[in-house]
């Protein structure tokens, strides 16, 4: 007894059904297919992410016929592209059979952005969101400071405040860490800065605590805010006027901070994670 239409099925056809049916039933999908010939070339999938440089969580999804990790059909017509010339097989076929399955050749992009998303390399391609998260905490310092000068005893430490010089008295001397620690340079911002955030935003900040993981993220217009690879102890902050879009490849690995406070979700290694996050997160209760 056999189940299902298996390409493997050598039953003779059926008088009563064209070999062109049969033919359709026995070709392979795009995945399937560079499984196979991955197989059939000795390679494993360690191999042909090592060859390629795309992760072995894509290279995973793609054979399962599962393009949401490559983050669009340009993307995963050029992860394709590149596994069939990895595994030695025409990737001439297998693009027309995802056109068929995906409505369609996409429009034409430039090629630099292509051949970028099929060598993932750990890139700053987002906005500067370091700069902001300083400007935060100067406006916090000038706060703090317009405090303390409302409470000085002489207009002589009120003056010294304004003008940034170092005050006499040791209340006003208290911001003075804070401005020079955010003048440092750093590749993220730290707790605090995302504490002083807009609260009319939405904060994300991902940090690869437990190993090194593949990230996506988007605005909520769907542009890419970061798609690339975060080794561990590295971290991105993201930030829109609403919403974030997260795809995580290695979820286990990863350690959220959304609006300055801990996601203490229990996610796995290994595991692909789809989030999203709003200006409510993370929600009471």
């Amino acid at each position: 007894m056999s189940i299902g239409n298996s390409p493997e099925d050598e039953r003779p056809f059926e008088d009563g059904r064209s070999e062109e049916g049969h033919e359709e039933e026995a070709r392979p999908s795009v995945g399937r297919a560079l499984q196979q010939a991955r197989i059939a070339a000795g390679l494993t999938v360690d191999d042909v992410s090592s060859a390629t440089r795309v992760r072995i969580a894509i290279v995973h999804a793609i054979e399962a016929d599962d393009f949401t990790p490559c983050g669009g059909d340009v993307y995963a017509r050029g992860h394709i592209r590149t596994l069939a010339k990895a595994v030695h097989i025409d990737p001439v076929p297998l693009l027309a059979r995802y056109d068929d399955d995906h409505g369609g050749r996409p429009a034409p992009t430039p090629a630099a952005p292509l051949f970028e998303a099929e060598r993932i390399r750990p890139e700053r391609r987002g906005p500067n969101w370091t700069a902001a998260m300083v400007a935060a905490i100067v406006a916090v310092v000038g706060f703090v400071g317009f405090t303390a000068f409302k409470g000085g005893d002489s207009d002589s430490d009120a003056t010294s405040v304004a003008q940034g010089a170092s005050p006499s008295t040791s209340k006003p001397a208290k911001p003075t860490p804070s401005h020079t620690d955010s003048a440092t340079p750093k590749s993220d911002p730290s707790d605090s800065a995302i504490a002083a955030a807009p609260q009319d935003k939405v904060t994300v900040q991902v940090s690869a605590v437990d190993g090194r993981s593949w990230i996506s993220a988007k605005d909520h217009n769907g542009r890419m805010l970061f798609d690339g690879l975060l080794k561990k102890g590295e971290s991105k902050t993201f930030q829109d006027s609403s919403k974030v879009n997260l795809i995580l490849g290695d979820a286990g690995a990863i350690q959220l901070y959304v609006n300055g406070k801990k996601i203490e979700d229990d996610f796995q290694p290994g595991a692909v994670e789809r989030l999203t996050y709003t200006k409510g997160d993370p929600e009471v209760g």
